[in-house]
C-alpha cells in the first residue's frame, strides 16, 4: 500500500495534501509518512515473528532524523549506528542501549568510550587492531565490551558496486576464513566478551540467493567457532533487502519470503538473530517535493528544470539511481523530458528521456522513494540551503528539520582577525 496517493486530482501524503505543505514550507522539501514506516516495520516484525527474540535494529544512516527514529523506537525497533553522532541520535529518540549495535570500520577511541559509557548491545568489530584498541579502552574504564566480529563472506551482492559490502575486495569485515584465528586471538585480550559473528553483504539487494549464500557461510563459521569452544549467542545477518524504485522492473523479494529463508537457514543455530534494515523501512516512506522552475528546449528532449538538485538527492548522480517522478496534480497529457536541477554540474540530472506528466513552470512534482539515503546524504554545494524535512501522521504534519539557509551557515563561519584588519 502506498501512503502517497492522488485524491481529487492532488497527491496527498496520508491525509495531508502536498500543495499545502509546499505553500507553508517552500520547496524543495522532504516529506515522510509515519504510517508508511510503521507498516514496513510491522511487516518485517511479522515476517520474523517465528524467531526467538530477534532484534530489528534500524540502520540510522538511512534516515537519522530524530522524529523518524522516534516513530521507529515506538514500534520496538533498535538502532544500528556507525558513528558517535548516530549513537547520540538513537539514544535521544528513546532507543534503549541494549538495542543498539555499533558497526563501521573506523570507530574512534572517543566513540568507543562514549558507547561503552552509555551502553549497547554489541560492537561489530571489523578488524583485529580495532579489537585491540577496544580492549585497551574497556580495561581503562573497568568495563567489559560485548563484541562480534564482522566477517566478509566474499559474496557478490549483485547490487551497484558502490553499495556492495561483502566481496573480498570491499573494506568491510575480516575474511571469513580468518574468523577462527581472530576469535582465538581474542581470548588474549581483556575487557572483551565475544558474543557472535556479523555479516552484511550490501544494500538494495533484489535477489535472495546472495543473502542465502552469505547466511549459510556464516552458519558454517559459527559451527567451527563452537567446535573451538567459543560460546556464540548472537548472529547479525545485516540488512540490505531491496525495495522497488522502478515499477517496470520485477519487485524485490518480500519480507515474508526473506523471513521464511532466514528461518529455514538458521534452524538449530540457537542464537539471537540481529537485523539491520534501513532502506526497507524508510525508503518508500518519503518523497522529495519540488517545483518546476522552467522548461528549457533541448537538442533531444526538453529540460524540466526543478528547484531540487543533486545536493538534495545525490543518488541519481552517484549511483545512476532510478527514482519515479510525477506531477503532484496531473493536468493530463504526457511529455518526454530530461529532469534536471540548477546545480552547475552536468551530473545534476534526475532523469533522462523520461516519460512524464506534462508540466510547466510553477507546477509541483514529487521524486518518489526518497525516505532513505536522501536527506541524510544531502549537502550545500553551490551554497544551496539544506532542504527541510516534514513528518506526516494522518492529517497532522510538522516540520521536523527546518530549512538551513546560507545565512545560517555564514553565521557559523569566521573571518580570521588578520583579514579583518586589512
Amino acid at each position: 500500500m502506498s501512503f502517497f496517493q492522488l485524491r481529487e486530482g492532488v497527491t496527498h501524503c496520508e491525509d495531508a495534501p502536498l500543495p499545502e505543505i509546499a505553500r507553508a514550507v517552500g520547496t524543495p522539501v522532504f516529506v515522510y509518512s509515519a504510517n508508511a514506516m510503521r507498516a514496513q516495520a510491522r511487516a518485517l516484525r511479522a515476517a520474523l515473528s517465528g524467531l526467538n527474540d530477534p532484534l530489528i535494529a534500524f540502520a540510522v544512516k538511512a534516515n537519522p532524523n530524530i522524529a523518524v527514529l522516534t516513530v521507529l523506537a515506538k514500534e520496538g525497533l533498535g538502532a544500528d549506528v556507525v558513528s558517535g553522532g548516530e549513537y547520540l541520535r538513537a539514544r535521544a529518540a528513546g532507543i534503549a542501549p541494549d538495542r543498539i549495535l555499533f558497526s563501521g570500520v573506523g570507530k574512534t577511541a572517543a566513540e568507543m568510550r562514549a558507547a561503552l559509557a552509555g551502553g549497547l548491545c554489541q560492537f561489530n568489530l571489523e578488524s583485529f587492531p580495532e579489537a585491540e584498541l577496544l580492549s585497551q579502552i574497556a580495561l581503562s574504564m573497568g568495563r567489559t565490551a560485548p563484541v562480534a566480529f564482522r566477517v566478509n563472506p566474499d559474496v557478490d551482492a549483485g547490487s551497484h558496486a558502490k553499495i556492495s559490502t561483502g566481496a573480498a575486495h570491499n573494506k568491510f569485515g575480516i575474511p571469513i576464513g580468518e574468523a577462527r584465528a581472530a576469535c582465538e586471538a581474542l581470548r588474549g585480550l581483556g575487557g572483551l566478551e565475544l558474543k557472535g559473528l556479523a555479516v552484511h553483504i550490501g544494500s538494495q539487494l533484489t535477489r535472495l540467493a546472495p543473502l542465502e549464500t552469505a547466511i549459510a557461510r556464516l552458519g558454517e563459521a559459527i559451527a567451527l567457532l563452537r567446535a573451538d569452544g567459543h560460546e556464540i549467542s548472537t548472529a547479525d545477518l545485516g540488512g540490505g533487502l531491496g525495495i522497488s524504485y522502478d515499477p517496470s522492473l520485477p519487485p524485490p523479494p518480500s519480507s515474508e519470503d526473506y523471513g521464511a529463508m532466514v528461518a529455514r537457514l538458521t534452524r538449530g543455530w540457537d542464537v539471537r538473530l540481529l537485523f539491520e534494515p534501513g532502506r526497507l523501512i524508510a525508503g518508500d516512506a518519503g518523497v522529495l517535493l519540488t517545483e518546476v522552475v522552467r522548461i528549457k528546449a533541448g537538442v533531444a528532449n526538453p529540460f524540466v528544470i526543478v528547484d531540487a538538485a543533486m545536493n538534495d538527492l545525490v543518488r541519481p548522480s552517484l549511483y545512476d539511481a532510478w527514482h519515479e517522478i510525477a506531477a503532484v496534480a496531473p493536468k493530463g497529457g504526457e511529455m518526454v523530458a530530461d529532469v534536471v536541477g540548477p546545480v552547475c554540474e552536468s551530473g545534476d540530472v534526475f532523469a533522462v528521456a523520461r516519460r512524464l506528466d506534462r508540466v510547466e513552470a510553477g507546477d509541483l512534482m514529487v521524486i518518489r522513494t526518497a525516505g532513505a539515503y536522501a536527506a541524510t546524504m544531502a549537502g550545500t554545494y553551490n551554497s544551496r540551503a539544506l532542504a527541510p524535512e516534514v513528518l506526516v501522521d494522518g492529517a497532522d504534519w510538522a516540520i521536523v528539520r527546518p530549512r538551513r539557509d546560507t545565512q545560517a551557515f555564514l553565521a557559523d563561519e569566521i573571518v580570521p582577525p588578520w583579514l579583518e584588519r586589512a
